[in-house]
C-alpha cells in the first residue's frame, strides 16, 4: 500500500502500523494524524474512497465519522462555557424552556454532556426524513418523559446527544450547531470538518463501507424492550442512509460530522495545549480543565460496559485503554474512528477510516496506532 503524507522519524512505528492496517486488518481508505505540543508530527492517508477501489483516498478526502462528531459538540459547549455564556450546572430550562416538561424540569446542561439526561432515544421512532428535520427532532425530545431520573446514571445518547447540546447552543447563540462550529471552531482553526456537508463537497466524500454482518444480527437475542435495543431502534434510517445526500446535508451533531484525521485533530488540539493552537487562542487553560470534571462513573445503561464520563469526553479505563495517561480523554465513532486528547502529554491524535468494523467505540486498527504512538512518545 502506498502511504501518503508525512511522519516524524520518531514515530516510524506508527507509520508501520498504519500500513499493517491495510495489509492485515482490512482497511480500505484511512487517515491518521497527531500533534505534540500543538505541532503536527504525523499526517498520513492512504487507500481508496470507495468499496470498488476506483477512487483514491486523497489529502482532502473527508468521510462520515459517526460519534467522533460528538467531540465537536463538546468543544463547542466548552468554548461557550469558557466565555461565560453557558453554565453546565444550570437547568436546561434556563436556555430551552420547552424542555422542562414531563419530569425533565431538573435536568441540567451537564447531564446532556455526560449521557445522563435520560433521553437516549427518540419516542416515537423517527424516520430518516424526520431525523433530518431539526425542529421535529427537538420537539420529540422536549416532549419525552425521561427513561430514568436525570443525572443518576449514564446511558449512551447515541443520536440524541447532539440535538440536545446543539439546541442549547442554538438558543444561546442564535446559530445552528453546524454554523456555530463552522464559525467559532473549524473556521479559526482551519479544520476541514463539517456538521452538514455542502453538495459542492460531495465529490470528495468517501463512501462508508458497512461492517460484515454479525451472526444473529446487531442485537442478537437482546430483549427488544431493553434500553439498548430501544435506543438503537429509535431511528429508522435504512442500511445506506450514511451515504445519502439527505444524511450528509443534515445537521446531526452526534453522528454525521464529516472530516478526516487531520481536521479532527486540528479542531481538538487546543484542548491538549491550554486552549491555544495554530495561532488561535480558543479558550482558557481553566476552560480546558473543565473536560476533566467527572460526571458519571459506572456501567452505562445502553452500552452495558463501565464508562467514566467527564464533561463530554470519557476517561480511559481497562476495558477501553485508549491512553496510558489518566487525562487521555477520548471518544470514537461506530465502525472505528477515534480521537484522543491528552493534556498531560500535550498530545492529540485521531484515526478516521471508511471501512467499518463491528465496534461502537474504537477497534484494533485505531488501538494499534495509539499503542505505537505512545510507545514512540
Amino acid at each position: 500500500m502506498e502511504i501518503h503524507g508525512f511522519c516524524d522519524g520518531k514515530f516510524s512505528r506508527v507509520r508501520e502500523e498504519f500500513e499493517r492496517n491495510f495489509d492485515e486488518r482490512g482497511d480500505v481508505g484511512a487517515s491518521f494524524a497527531a500533534t505534540v505540543n500543538g505541532e503536527f508530527v504525523i499526517d498520513l492517508w492512504a487507500g481508496h474512497a470507495d468499496a470498488a477501489r476506483t477512487r483514491p483516498w486523497n489529502e482532502d478526502t473527508i468521510v462520515n465519522v459517526y460519534s467522533t462528531t460528538k467531540t465537536m459538540t463538546f468543544i463547542s459547549a466548552l468554548v461557550l462555557a469558557d466565555r461565560g455564556e453557558l453554565d453546565f450546572n444550570a437547568p436546561v430550562s434556563r436556555y430551552w424552556p420547552e424542555y422542562a416538561a414531563n419530569g425533565k424540569e431538573k435536568t441540567e446542561v451537564r447531564h446532556f454532556m455526560s449521557h445522563s439526561a435520560g433521553v437516549p432515544g427518540f419516542a416515537p421512532v423517527l424516520s430518516a426524513a424526520e431525523l433530518y428535520d431539526w425542529a421535529g427532532a427537538i420537539e420529540n425530545l422536549a416532549a419525552q418523559k425521561p427513561w430514568w431520573e436525570p443525572g443518576t446514571q449514564s446511558g449512551y445518547h447515541a443520536i440524541t446527544q447532539g440535538f440536545l447540546i446543539g439546541e442549547v447552543i442554538r438558543r444561546i447563540t442564535g446559530k445552528t450547531m453546524g454554523t456555530f462550529f463552522a464559525d467559532e471552531i473549524a473556521g479559526p482553526l482551519d479544520a476541514d470538518f463539517h456538521i452538514g456537508v455542502s453538495p459542492s463537497d460531495f465529490p470528495r466524500v468517501a463512501q462508508m463501507i458497512p461492517a460484515p454482518p454479525v451472526e444473529g444480527g446487531a442485537f442478537g437475542n437482546m430483549d427488544p424492550d431493553s434500553i439498548t435495543a430501544r435506543v438503537f431502534a429509535s431511528t429508522d434510517l435504512g442500511n445506506d442512509a450514511v451515504n445519502s445526500p439527505g444524511w450528509r446535508q443534515a445537521e446531526i451533531p452526534a453522528a454525521n460530522g464529516h472530516g478526516n484525521a487531520r481536521s479532527v485533530v486540528r479542531a481538538q488540539t487546543p484542548l491538549a495545549n491550554n486552549g491555544s493552537a495554530f495561532g488561535v487562542d480558543l479558550l482558557s487553560a481553566a476552560g480546558c480543565k473543565t473536560m476533566l470534571e467527572e460526571q458519571t462513573n459506572g456501567t452505562d445503561a445502553v452500552l452495558m460496559m463501565p464508562i467514566r464520563f467527564g464533561m463530554g469526553y470519557a476517561f480511559p479505563n481497562p476495558l477501553m485503554p485508549m491512553s496510558p495517561s489518566e487525562t487521555g480523554m477520548f471518544w470514537g465513532g461506530a465502525g472505528g474512528s477515534t480521537i484522543i486528547i491528552d493534556q498531560q502529554n500535550k498530545a492529540c491524535f485521531s484515526y478516521v477510516m471508511n471501512q467499518m468494523a463491528a465496534a461502537i467505540v474504537g477497534d484494533v486498527r485505531g488501538g494499534a496506532l495509539g499503542k505505537a504512538f505512545y510507545e514512540s512518545l
